[in-house]
């Protein structure tokens, strides 16, 4: 049986950004009744680091991050479609409009 009692909190490290450590988190709340303590800390960083920065790992890996992320993934880009998005513009081009409207 899984051990409910850790705290999650204590896996957000000093580098990750509030994106990844939201969405990191709210994979180990999600499972921490269905998994041990490392193994979900371990599944949790395989999922983000495919969400993010679309890591491949085993198929067998793959299909239980899909399945499990199911839920989870849905949630979290439903809840980013009302923040604003970044838009990244050539300097060039953002000169050019800055002139333009002149």
């Amino acid at each position: 049986m899984a051990c409910t009692s850790f705290n999650v909190d204590k896996y957000k490290t000093i580098h990750e950004c509030d994106e990844h450590w939201e969405l990191r988190k709210m994979f180990m709340e999600r499972y921490k009744d269905r998994f041990e303590e490392d193994e979900l800390v371990c599944l949790a960083q395989v999922f983000t680091n495919v969400e993010f920065l679309r890591c491949r790992y085993p198929a067998e890996t793959m299909a239980l991050i899909a399945e499990l992320s199911k839920d989870v993934a849905a949630e979290f880009r439903q809840s980013r479609e009302s923040k604003l998005k970044r838009t990244f513009v050539a300097a060039s081009d953002a000169a050019a409009a800055r002139y333009a409207k002149k």
